[in-house]
């Protein structure tokens, strides 16, 4: 597990920014050392643990960019035809043999190694061949043209990929093209799930009067999911401080981190503060935001010495899991190694006008697409309570309101992320 390094941890009573909220989370953190080897084929998403030095060249020569004739384009003369001998052919996987001389060119296809003495290739399309003689008008082609020169993609000795990426498929590919069969890669966080109150139960289950199911760990288990992490799911966790307490022991033992929802507002938390204390320097936060404002963070300290990090989200399933985006996705993805970066924000023109007052942050759900002048445009999906998740799941985006923006007219810029952006 992570080993928490020394926290500025705020525990004031005054309400912080969305953005001094996001920074003090993430100074603490430093990423899980472990590491792993595993097959290419099992890489996909995972941190990449080292530079990825180039063993080679790419290309490993001087090859021809398209199907045509190389020959030495010194003989190239402004205004004035080049007639040239064919001496043979060069085909990708099989170098013609033999150098280019002065006054000859070689027939070549794409990728095919540049024969010794020739450096430019004209397209077959743009000359004229009778039997073995080949014309090149005058200005089809300069000196050089059409060669892709060995490195040009990429340099023997230098990073290929750099530590901290977070595997593409191109980036399978890039490693195959380079030879490797295997790749080193930090080994996968471990994040524990709870979710917390009398009220909740589990899907399935019989619904008393007055209970509720459980949304947050499925909505939340699937954000994680798509970080690649590994989800332990320790269940509904009553509001008893011996059950909360056990269950955050375990959870401090097992995981990296441990995110959990409700028993975070005023009120709910002065048991679950009480006890927090004595497992670490977790400190309850009032965040100026909406939807959101009661968010703990800190780390965790478990018999044994084994440390974790808690993100304490609210109970309302949409501020659970805008909170999530806002601060916990970034968090767990400088704890696995990866660079880490906010979500990629997109302007978008408000479809409407919307009401805001400065000094907090909101997050309205949203839906955005393209207009037919070609420009983002951005709509708000109704109701905007934190505890209708039916809005969430038909927006496509979140519209980021920052804390001193005012009241927003339609058609005037404003940012959004998008869903498909948060992975």
């Amino acid at each position: 597990m992570s080993s928490p390094g020394p926290s500025p941890l705020i525990a004031n009573d005054r309400h912080l920014s969305v953005d001094e909220a996001r920074a003090a989370v993430l100074a603490p953190l430093q990423p899980v050392a472990e590491t792993e080897t595993v097959a290419l084929r099992d890489a996909l998403g995972r941190v990449l643990a080292d530079d990825l030095i180039s063993p080679m060249h790419v290309p490993p020569h001087d090859n021809s960019a398209m199907d045509g004739f190389a020959f030495d384009g010194a003989a190239l003369q402004p205004g004035q035809p080049l007639v040239l001998r064919i001496v043979g052919t060069a085909f990708a996987g099989a170098a013609l043999g033999h150098a280019v001389a002065p006054g000859t060119a070689a027939r070549i296809m794409t990728g095919a190694v540049m024969p010794r003495g020739a450096d430019t290739v004209v397209p077959q399309e743009l000359v004229q061949v009778q039997q073995d003689v080949l014309t090149v008008p005058p200005g089809v082609v300069s000196a050089g043209e059409n060669r892709r020169l060995a490195g040009e993609d990429l340099r023997q000795g230098l990073p290929a990929l750099t530590a901290g990426r977070v595997l593409r498929p191109s980036d399978l590919g890039l490693a195959a093209s380079l030879g490797f069969t295997t790749l080193t890669v930090r080994r996968r966080l471990r994040v524990a799930l709870i979710s917390t109150g009398d009220e909740l139960r589990n899907p399935g289950e019989p619904l008393p009067e007055g209970c509720i199911y459980d949304s947050n760990r499925a909505s939340l288990a699937g954000a994680l999911q798509r970080l690649g992490v590994e989800v332990l799911d320790m269940g509904l966790v009553k509001d008893e401080p011996a059950a909360l307490e056990a269950a955050f022991t375990e959870a401090a033992r097992s995981a990296d981190a441990v995110l959990t929802s409700g028993g975070v507002s005023v009120g709910e938390a002065d048991y679950t503060r009480d006890m927090l204390a004595r497992l670490g320097e977790v400190a309850f936060w009032k965040v100026a935001m909406r939807p959101g404002r009661p968010f703990a963070f800190g780390p965790l300290q478990a018999l044994g010495g084994s440390r974790s990090w808690l993100f304490a989200l609210p109970g309302n399933p949409v501020a659970a899991l805008v909170t999530f985006y806002a601060f916990v996705r970034e968090a767990l993805l400088k704890l696995s190694g990866a660079v880490a970066a906010p979500p990629q924000a997109l302007q978008a023109r408000s479809a409407v006008a919307i009401r805001k007052r400065p000094g907090r942050t909101e997050f309205q759900r949203a839906i955005v697409e393209r207009g037919s002048d070609g420009h983002w445009t951005a709509r708000t999906t109704g109701a905007q309570g934190a505890g209708i998740l039916s809005s969430l799941s038909q927006a496509n985006a979140l519209l980021v309101l920052p804390h001193e923006q005012g009241s927003v007219a339609a058609g005037e810029l404003v940012e959004v992320w998008l869903f498909d952006g948060l992975a």
